[in-house]
């Protein structure tokens, strides 16, 4: 009997040498725009075999505009987006918190718990597909949005009165969230925050094992104790931090690994965390052929593919060739 792709990436994950690499391709709205017809082709040789869920909520978020529109975009949290180019996501101007005494504009989105269980569950079951849970738990970039990130970098450095309560609110608002994600059929849970700058962590390892590496391990918990796996993201450099993330029991972390220095990952972290992705989006996949893009998924597999432990994973963003991108998924298909 062949392999469903939810037991391939449990394969992958338990470090049981799966008989392929499993694969999942993240997409911007760009790309669905600039080359509709090589994505199609790219998902149809290759397709998904961990997905994340739909939202399945009974109650519309109440946002206003397009999220990858150019214009003004107001997520759920109030946060204003503002983009000028169309397939991407905008930045925040004017934070909605610019001062404390303001703390009562902050509005947590209870619609996001009113999930369709049901729903969700019937997904997961017709899928045959690993699935991780949809809510954007990212406590550190929902600060910078509600603040903005230089009032919010002081905040860590000042500690107002105003900031641990947020902060415990926002956490407490995730870990319901999650618990009920976690009730469903999903495989794992999902969190995320973009750490790194390309060299360094964006503050610093101390700071960040202070105030939210507790949060993360909440996180972890949750899906433990739940039965689920925990798998998280984030950008950039973030070698600083790796320990802690798998001493808190994050399984799966998808990261710029180009970002940092493969081999070291490989030799300081393979087979105690599967990494999930991702190639170089910010030359490869623009400016580099399929070639090198198949010489660097040889670099990563040789060093982080320990019979298990990797997925075949890349971001078909802004600029990437569709050749490149076919090319990863093909250059990992030869590695098992």
């Amino acid at each position: 009997m062949s392999m469903t792709s939810r037991e391939l990436v449990i394969e992958t994950l338990e470090l049981r040498s799966p008989p392929r690499v499993p694969r999942q391709l993240w997409t911007l709205p760009w790309a669905e725009r600039a080359y509709p017809a090589e994505l199609a082709e790219i998902r149809r040789r290759y397709p998904d075999d961990i997905l994340r869920c739909p939202s399945f909520l009974e109650v519309p978020l109440r946002t206003t505009g397009d999220e990858y529109a150019p214009g003004l975009y107001v997520d759920e949290w109030g946060c204003r987006f503002e983009s000028r180019q169309a397939g991407i996501i905008g930045e925040v101007k004017e934070p909605l918190l610019a001062d404390w005494r303001d703390a009562g504009r902050v509005r947590v989105p209870e619609e996001r718990l009113r999930l369709d269980v049901a729903g969700v569950d019937a997904f997961c079951e017709a899928s045959g597909a690993f699935v991780y849970s949809y809510p954007l738990i990212r406590p550190f970039e929902l600060l910078q949005f509600l603040r903005g990130p230089e009032n919010f970098y002081l905040d860590l450095a000042e500690r107002p009165d105003g900031l641990f309560p947020l902060i415990d609110r926002i956490h407490a608002f995730y870990k319901q969230e999650l618990g009920l994600w976690a009730s469903t059929g999903v495989d794992a849970l999902f969190f995320a925050d973009d750490w790194g700058s390309q060299r360094s962590l964006l503050i610093s390892p101390g700071l960040w094992r202070e105030v939210f590496k507790p949060l993360y391990r909440d996180y972890a918990e949750i899906a433990h104790r739940n039965g689920k796996y925990a798998f998280m993201h984030s950008d950039g450099y973030i070698t600083d931090i790796l320990p802690d993330l798998i001493e808190i029991g994050v399984d799966a972390l998808n990261s710029q690994v180009f970002c940092m220095d493969v081999g070291e990952l490989g030799r300081r972290f393979a087979g105690k965390i599967t990494f999930w992705g991702e190639v170089d989006r910010q030359r490869l996949l623009p400016y580099g052929t399929p070639a090198d893009v198949a010489g660097a998924v040889r670099a990563a597999a040789g060093a982080l593919w320990r019979g298990g432990g990797a997925v075949a994973q890349c971001e078909f963003g802004i600029g990437a060739r569709p050749e490149n991108v076919a090319a990863v998924f093909e250059a990992w298909n030869k590695i098992v």
